[in-house]
C-alpha cells in the first residue's frame, strides 16, 4: 500500500450490483485503500433494490479501507443514474428503489412524450426524450400502480442523492449531471420543470436542491458510530455514474468513450447542449458545467456472459467465421428503444460452432454501441482519435478485439480501474484544492494505458447485423 504524500479523499461508486470505495492521495492519485460490498437486486417483473442496503454496503466498503478512511478530508459519491428513491417523513425508504433498468414504466414514458408535445418538444426543453429508464416515467408508474406509496412519500431522491444525504445529513441535494437524467430537470433552463412535475403529480418541494459544480453538499456530522469517516469531512455534490467516470478520465471535449458494464454506454464531453428528438442520445449535463451526450444499451457484458453460460463456454472462447447473427436483447433494449424485445439468433448452419455464436453475441452488443456513438459525437470530432474503452469488459480480449474489428479505430485501455470512484475522488479533491476535478484526474494520469492499433473495419459483419436488425420487425417488439 503506497504511502500518502498529500491529503486523502474518498471516492464512492454505488452501482447496480455493489458499492466500492477508494481512498485516494490528492497529490498523486495513488489509491491507498479500497473496499467493496454487494447489493441485492430483484430479478422478477422489475428491477428493485433497498436503499438501506446501499448505505450498509457503503459503511462496509469504508470499513475495509481501515485507518485511511478515518484520515480522509473529503468524500464524494458517484451513483447509478435514474433510480427512483422514495423517502417518508423520517427519511426512511417507503419501498425499494426502482432501478434504471426496470422497464415496467415504458408505457408511462410513451404517454408522457405524447402528452407534452412529442419528442421534438422534449428534446428542446430537456435535452432528452425520456424512455422507461428515466425517473419521471418511474414516478408516473408508481403513481398509477402504488398510490399509497406516493402518498407516503415526503422526499424523492436519486441513488447518489440518497447516499450523499446519509453522509452529510441536513437538506437533500443533487447535482446537474444526475438531475439531467430525471426527465423533470430542464436543460434549457437548468431548473426543475413545473409543467412536467404538475403533469405527474410531483410536488417540487419533495425534490433536492441542485448544487453548483464545486459546491459542497455539507459535512459528515459524526452522529453515526458505524460510519468510519471523521466528523467534519466535506461531502461533495457527487453525481451520476457516467458523469463521475467522465471526471475520472479528465475528459476533454470530443474524446469518445465506450463503457462496457452491465449496460453499455457511449459518451463524450461537449460544449454544446444536446437535443436529439430521435431519442437515441440522452442530452445529459456533466458535473462541471459542460454537457455529456450519451447513449446507453441495456445489454452488454451481462447479456454476453449469459450467452456464454448457455453455451457452456468461457467468455473468451470466441471463434471467427460463420454466418450466425445474434442480437442479445435479453432484457429489452434502450438503444434502440425496444423495451419489450427479446434476443434474436439467426443464420445458424450445421457447421456453426458455439464459439461463433458467442462471437455473434459480442458483435451484436458492439454493433449497437457503435451505432449509438455515431449519434453522440459532434461532427467536428476527430475520427482518428482512439476510443477509450472502460468498464468491466474493457480488459477482456474478446471485447477489445470486437470493438477494434467493428469500429476500425484504435482503442486505448486505461490502466486505471474504478473510474467512477476515481472521478468521485477527483471531485472531492477539487473541494480541497480549488481545481477543476477533470484537471485533477488529468494530473493523476488516469487515461494512461496501452493503445491497440486500428484494424480494417469488418463491413460485412456490420451489414449483416444491420440487415437482421431491420428485418426482425415485430419479433423485436416482443409481439
Amino acid at each position: 500500500m503506497p504511502a500518502a504524500e498529500g491529503p486523502l479523499v474518498v471516492g464512492v461508486d454505488s452501482s447496480t450490483q455493489s458499492t466500492k470505495a477508494l481512498v485516494v492521495d490528492v497529490a498523486t492519485g495513488a489509491v491507498v485503500a479500497s473496499g467493496q460490498a454487494p447489493h441485492t437486486v430483484t430479478s422478477g417483473a422489475g428491477r428493485e433494490s433497498d436503499p438501506e442496503e446501499w448505505y450498509g454496503a457503503l459503511r462496509s466498503a469504508l470499513a475495509q479501507c481501515g485507518d485511511a478512511a478515518r484520515r480522509a478530508a473529503a468524500v464524494s459519491v458517484g451513483g447509478q443514474q435514474h433510480g427512483l428513491v422514495t423517502l417518508d417523513a423520517r427519511g426512511r425508504p417507503v419501498r425499494p428503489a426502482l432501478l434504471w433498468n426496470d422497464v415496467r414504466s415504458a408505457p408511462q414514458a410513451r404517454r408522457l412524450v405524447a402528452e407534452l408535445g412529442g419528442p421534438e418538444e422534449w428534446a428542446e426543453r430537456f435535452g432528452s426524450v425520456p424512455g422507461a429508464s428515466f425517473t419521471v416515467a418511474k414516478w408516473a408508474w408508481l403513481a398509477e400502480h402504488e398510490p399509497d406509496a406516493v402518498r407516503a412519500t415526503a422526499a424523492v431522491r436519486l441513488p447518489h442523492d440518497y447516499l450523499t444525504g446519509r453522509l452529510a445529513g441536513g437538506p437533500g441535494t443533487t447535482d446537474r449531471g444526475d438531475a439531467s437524467g430525471t426527465g423533470w430537470w430542464a436543460s434549457r433552463t437548468e431548473s426543475y420543470d413545473e409543467e412536467v412535475l404538475g403533469r405527474v403529480g410531483l410536488d417540487p418541494a419533495l425534490l433536492p436542491r441542485v448544487v453548483a459544480p464545486g459546491e459542497t453538499a455539507g459535512a459528515v456530522p459524526g452522529n453515526d458510530p458505524e460510519l468510519p469517516l471523521p466528523e467534519g469531512v466535506l461531502v461533495a455534490a457527487g453525481t451520476g455514474d457516467n458523469a463521475a467516470a467522465a471526471l475520472g478520465l479528465g475528459l476533454l471535449p470530443g474524446t469518445p468513450v465506450l463503457s462496457l458494464g452491465t449496460s453499455g454506454t457511449v459518451y463524450a464531453v461537449s460544449r454544446h447542449r444536446p437535443a436529439d428528438p430521435s431519442g437515441v442520445v440522452a442530452g445529459f449535463a456533466d458535473a462541471r458545467g459542460d454537457w455529456l451526450p450519451l447513449a446507453c444499451t441495456l445489454n452488454c457484458t451481462l447479456a454476453v456472459d449469459r450467452i456464454a453460460a448457455l453455451l457452456g463456454l468461457d467468455r473468451e472462447a470466441v471463434e471467427p467465421g460463420g454466418t450466425a447473427t445474434l442480437l442479445p436483447y435479453l432484457d429489452g433494449e434502450r438503444t434502440p428503444d425496444l423495451p419489450n424485445a427479446s434476443g434474436v439468433l439467426t443464420g445458424l448452419r450445421h457447421d456453426t460452432t458455439g464459439g461463433q455464436v458467442l462471437q455473434a453475441a459480442y458483435d451484436g452488443a458492439v454493433h449497437a454501441l457503435l451505432g449509438a456513438l455515431d449519434h453522440v459525437l459532434d461532427a467536428d470530432a476527430d475520427p482518428t482519435e482512439p476510443l477509450l474503452l472502460i468498464g468491466g469488459g474493457a480488459r477482456g480480449s474478446a471485447w477489445q478485439q470486437t470493438v477494434r474489428r467493428l469500429s476500425g479505430r484504435a482503442v486505448r485501455v486505461p490502466r486505471a480501474r474504478e473510474l467512477v470512484a476515481l472521478g468521485a475522488a477527483a471531485q472531492a479533491a477539487g473541494l480541497l484544492t480549488g481545481e477543476d476535478p477533470a484537471a485533477v484526474a488529468r494530473r493523476w494520469g488516469t487515461t494512461e494505458g496501452p493503445v491497440l492499433e486500428a484494424v480494417e473495419r469488418d463491413e460485412a459483419a456490420l451489414e449483416r447485423i444491420s440487415g437482421v436488425r431491420e428485418g426482425a420487425g415485430r419479433l423485436l417488439e416482443g409481439a
